[in-house]
């Protein structure tokens, strides 16, 4: 898959920041002295981590280069490593690990939330926020229009559920907090929602078509955009983005 371009995930930076700090909230942790930042992205996670905890050890971690690039030329006091999340195994056990919209790209979350949970401390806190936006027209019409095109599926698979990561987090030794947030993004135009998710969710869809298909596919899927999200009266398009919040807490 080609490179993530950090200018266009950023365009929608406040509205991408938002849940991550709202994740960051529900952490009750105050002597920390090691974290790290998985699927840190251009760092706009990780800054919100340096801020508040500005002698941590804070280690980004994130398997795209040009990401990478951008997140050690905003913060040059925190520490970046390219690998894939799952293959990420911290040096010393860790105060927190923060996964802000980035583990739902890695699959088998069965093997992989314990895994993460074995890196922490005692105490430990493992914070996930995942966009669980699987059945929401945006996502659903990606599949319909590559199945009419007689392109392969290439999106990602549903989350396991609420009840799934419960299991998972308490015989992984954790105390679970989970929650759901539905965030209304205001978008200009049918188009901006393209924008949006293109940076994202999109990619792996247009990964391989050429051009022209690429520009047919698109050409569709803003059509059944269209009749999916209605304008509002001043013109606007409210999006709804729901997504899952976890806070688990490691007892032993």
């Amino acid at each position: 898959m080609a490179d993530w371009n950090p200018a266009l995930y950023l365009q929608y930076g406040s509205e991408r920041s938002r849940p991550a700090a709202e994740l960051l909230s529900r952490v009750a942790l105050e002597n920390v002295r090691s974290v790290a930042d998985l699927g840190c992205g251009p760092g706009n996670s990780t800054s919100l981590l340096y801020q508040r905890w500005p002698s941590a050890n804070i280690t980004g971690v994130d398997s795209s280069p040009n990401m990478l690039n951008e997140a050690r030329a905003t913060l040059p006091n925190c520490h970046f490593v390219e690998t894939d999340i799952s293959e990420f195994r911290a040096e010393q056990p860790l105060d927190l690990l923060y996964a802000n919209a980035s583990l739902q790209w890695v699959p088998d979350h069965y093997e992989l939330f314990p895994y993460l949970v074995s890196q922490l401390h005692r105490n430990g806190v493992l914070a996930v926020q995942m966009p669980d936006n699987w059945l929401e027209p945006t996502h659903i019409l990606m599949r319909e229009v590559a199945y009419e095109q007689d392109y392969p599926d290439r999106g990602r698979s549903p989350l396991p559920g609420v009840h799934a990561y419960y299991d998972i987090l308490t015989e992984a030794g954790c105390d679970v907090d989970i929650w759901r947030t539905t965030y209304y993004h205001i978008m200009d135009s049918h188009q901006s929602i393209i924008d949006w998710v293109s940076a994202t969710g999109l990619r792996p869809w247009l990964q391989d078509l050429s051009e022209s298909e690429q520009r047919k596919y698109l050409a569709r899927y803003h059509e059944l955009l269209q009749e999916q999200y209605p304008l509002q009266e001043n013109g606007k398009i409210l999006l709804a983005f729901p997504r899952l919040f976890i806070v688990a807490r490691r007892d032993f």
